[in-house]
């Protein structure tokens, strides 16, 4: 099979890839609150239920659901990677989270768009020039001091910590091999019509171990909560899916390092306005130096030409 190639509408790409920033920063948030009420297996099922549904009902309504007669040519054993892979994300993900903090499962799971991007070199045969290698190293620089305080308490923190540290860098993995099959699959299908059999796929995968008889016990903040997480997954992963088809993936990877600062912002925000909800993070001057690094790094690798 021929390697993807993308349509060359890098503002586009941009464009959707920062809509992804936003709401994988603010996700945490959402997901740290829900996570309390349900379980893991139960609060995923719940947002790929979701998301499929309202997919399902808006390519209906356009006739554009994917054809039967395309399925002799899809590759499906590389749709099952994709699936599976992105089933064990979100199952590492939020359980880490639940065992950690929002922040640090953010800062964490950057392995994942590294990963992405590195991935994508070896695969896509996608090229960094010399600026965006610096960007790179700009970039990791920025997270060591960003993070410095979120990493001490790593190196120190309890076996619990640890363990959610670990399983975050679990969905790291899993997600940058998701998002690579993801990307060859627009070969054959445009994304949303992927994103829908993903969504259609992992929730059928969940079905058996879901219990929907504990969602009548939400809370009414809960349940805003869980629908903003279902509604997130639906926007935040098409914008993303769209964002492969026009821009390479190693640089779509450097804008989606922005999320940890778009995370720690919203926390902050949220532990203003609502004391009791959530515990704010205390950023140094070092910190914010680090802040600036990141979004200096990453937008050297976004936005540095093409070698050729």
């Amino acid at each position: 099979m021929p390697l993807h190639q993308t349509s060359g509408k890098w503002r586009l790409g941009l464009a959707l890839s920062l809509v992804t920033v936003f709401l994988w920063g603010i996700l945490p948030i959402a997901l740290k609150v829900t996570v309390q009420a349900l379980d893991v297996y139960t609060l995923t099922w719940f947002r790929f239920l979701l998301s499929f549904s309202l997919l399902a009902s808006y390519l209906a309504a356009k006739q554009q659901l994917p054809v039967l007669s395309k399925w002799r040519s899809l590759p499906l054993k590389l749709l099952a990677v994709a699936i599976i892979f992105l089933s064990a994300n979100y199952v590492m993900f939020v359980q880490g989270l639940a065992m950690t903090s929002a922040s640090n499962a953010e800062v964490v799971i950057q392995f994942a768009p590294v990963l992405m991007g590195l991935g994508a070199i070896v695969v896509f045969k996608e090229r960094y020039t010399w600026q965006q290698w610096v960007g790179l190293g700009v970039l990791a620089l920025g997270f060591v001091l960003f993070f410095n305080q979120q990493l001490k308490l790593l190196i120190t923190a309890s076996h619990q910590y640890l363990l959610g540290s670990a399983l975050v860098v679990g969905g790291a993995i899993t997600w940058a091999v998701y998002s690579l099959a993801q990307k060859q699959l627009l070969q054959k299908l445009s994304s949303v019509q992927i994103m829908l059999l993903l969504y259609g796929g992992c929730g059928a995968l969940f079905t058996p171990l879901a219990s929907p008889t504990a969602l009548l016990k939400l809370t009414s903040l809960q349940w805003g909560m869980l629908i903003f997480c279902g509604l997130n997954t639906l926007v935040a992963y098409g914008a993303f899916a769209e964002a492969l088809e026009h821009w390479e993936a190693s640089k779509i990877s450097a804008v989606l390092a922005l999320a940890p600062i778009i995370t720690l912002i919203a926390v902050d925000v949220v532990a203003l306005l609502f004391p009791n909800l959530i515990t704010p993070e205390y950023i140094t001057e070092l910190g914010v130096l680090g802040a600036v690094l990141v979004v200096a790094g990453s937008m050297a690798i976004a936005l540095g030409k093409k070698s050729v």
